[in-house]
């Protein structure tokens, strides 16, 4: 049987965590279309008074509206960054055991974040955005549930290499 030797690695790896990659992608996707849905344009809905808006937005950049305004190309970048950082990421997955949670569950949040807000960028050319943070004045950059999974993973991951993290695979 071609392949056979591989399947017990494959078995136990932490791939099955891509299961959660792909909760997050449906619930990113799903909270987006609700946005374009029901949501105005830069028309703030208040969820939390002081706190929290609703508020449809659209990003051609990245964190931040990083590159924002630099005429397209910039979609391509970041699209190729998310491939790449998604492929990567999956074949570490491969090669940690599957009860490695604390490599895992990052590696997974990071994933479904960078795969929900490339559909966007490759569907619209841009990434919707309709969570607005704010105190008084002051709006943190808004953001949607993509970007909430690949800071916390993005944190979990440093939090594990300055803690010495779980047991490294070699290969």
């Amino acid at each position: 049987m071609a392949g056979s030797a591989h399947t017990p690695a494959l078995k136990h790896s932490a791939l099955i965590w891509l299961l959660l990659s792909t909760v997050v992608i449906a619930l990113d996707l799903w909270t987006k279309q609700i946005a374009l849905d029901h949501l105005q344009y830069n028309q703030p809905v208040p969820v939390i008074d002081g706190w929290l808006n609703w508020t449809l937005l659209y990003n051609y950049g990245a964190a931040f509206s990083f590159l924002g305004n630099a005429g397209g190309w910039q979609k391509w970048l970041f699209s190729g960054l998310a491939i790449g950082i998604s492929a990567l990421l999956t074949w570490w997955l491969a090669r940690l055991p599957r009860a490695d949670w604390r490599q895992a569950l990052p590696f997974a949040l990071v994933i479904g974040g960078a795969i929900g807000n490339l559909v966007d960028r490759l569907r619209f050319g841009y990434v919707v955005d309709f969570i607005d943070v704010y105190y008084k004045t002051h709006h943190w950059p808004a953001f949607n549930i993509a970007d909430s999974a690949i800071v916390l993973g993005a944190i979990l991951i440093a939090v594990s290499g300055f803690g010495g993290g779980g047991k490294r695979v070699d290969s």
